[in-house]
């Protein structure tokens, strides 16, 4: 928790549920991925938080900017970004959704598969694209590799045809996973990739860029590799693959640049045993997996929580929201405990959920409201 946050907490004692997000903090992580790996392009992905006070901070910074659909695309356009530094990412996209970025000026799109090409083809002509490899995300948190990407062999066909159906083959991406917590796995990543690069180069296609995606993990319960140990990695693995002729390098960066900014207060509605010899008390907060916290789902991401009583003696818990839903259990099997002293009432906060919360949130699910957003 940064101290702007701190204080605006202590000072406004907000309603809860709600995120608190340290913009300055967004600039500091902008700032130091830049010095990590300087010679990579940052796309920020705006998924992650696309609140418009970061969206034009990040514009001031001279950040470009990865979006998953036309409305994302309309909120970089909104905040002030140049439409040549948008990217529509997203592998799967309406015709209606391309149509509409191409003609705001945006020229660079993502493909996995031969029907998305086509319609770029037709709808975003001359367009630059890039095809989603399929990588392993072993060490990722929150792996993304079962819905989007491609083999190879059907890439190496794919980017051929794209010259040939009037569009810029410009280059491949990958990602290797959100919340990645092992730079071994951008390194295989790079090797699997550059022999694609390597063989299409060679045979005559104008390939030029590797979009290394994003997955730089921010820290949560455990400890996580620096952004410097990744930067080590990616420009090594890079170099030895590809020499002295490097090809230009984009990163599409969300959780790490805006996770550790925010934090989520929330207020505890329950404290209860389901029977008086359980050492398992179950604490309710607010808030839960409806209410933001879609990224606990099996437990994957693991926040850090804190309350006015830490320091005291300690016991067991499983956590839970308010919902009148069986799913909503974000920890049960993870080994969280809280004060003894806690109780219904106190105020609690969840640290480093700047990223995915706000977006991940229902809409009045229960009759509970989104949680109030405050960016300072």
């Amino acid at each position: 928790m940064t101290a702007k946050v701190a204080r605006f907490l202590a000072e406004q004692q907000p309603a809860t549920p709600c995120l608190v997000l340290d913009v300055d903090r967004v600039a500091e992580n902008f700032r130091a991925l830049t010095a990590a790996l300087p010679l990579a392009r940052i796309y920020y992905a705006v998924k992650a938080n696309p609140a418009p006070q970061i969206l034009s901070r990040l514009v001031g910074l001279n950040s470009s900017f990865d979006a998953a659909s036309a409305e994302e695309v309309q909120a970089c356009l909104d905040a002030g970004a140049a439409p040549g530094v948008i990217s529509f990412g997203n592998t799967i996209k309406k015709v209606s959704a391309i149509r509409r970025a191409f003609a705001a000026g945006v020229s660079l799109f993502a493909f996995d598969s031969a029907e998305e090409l086509e319609k770029l083809a037709r709808h975003a002509p001359g367009s630059r694209v890039y095809c989603r490899i399929m990588v392993e995300n072993a060490g990722a948190d929150w792996p993304l590799s079962r819905k989007f990407g491609t083999t190879i062999e059907s890439a190496r066909g794919l980017m051929a045809r794209a010259g040939e159906m009037g569009l810029d083959p410009y280059g491949l991406s990958f990602h290797v996973g959100s919340q990645q917590t092992d730079t071994a796995s951008y390194e295989a990543a790079i090797g699997k990739v550059a022999m694609l690069f390597t063989d299409l180069r060679d045979s005559g296609v104008n390939i030029r860029m590797v979009n290394l995606g994003g997955g730089f993990p921010t820290r949560y319960r455990d400890e996580v590799p620096g952004i410097d140990a990744f930067g080590n990695a990616i420009m090594g693995a890079m170099t030895r693959h590809f020499g002295n002729n490097l090809p230009e390098m984009l990163i599409e960066p969300g959780r790490f640049i805006v996770g550790d900014a925010g934090v989520v207060c929330a207020e505890v509605v329950l404290v209860s045993r389901r029977d008086k010899n359980d050492p398992v008390r179950w604490v309710y907060l607010d808030i839960g997996r409806f209410g933001g916290l879609a990224e606990t789902e099996g437990e994957s991401i693991k926040y850090r929580i804190t309350t006015a009583h830490d320091g005291g003696a300690a016991g067991p818990v499983a956590i839970a929201g308010p919902t009148c839903d069986g799913a909503d259990i974000m920890y049960e099997r993870s080994n969280y405990r809280l004060p003894l002293a806690l109780q219904s009432g106190d105020r609690v906060e969840l640290l480093s959920t700047g990223a995915y919360v706000t977006t991940y949130a229902s809409q009045r699910f229960n009759g509970f409201a989104p949680l109030t957003e405050y960016y300072v």
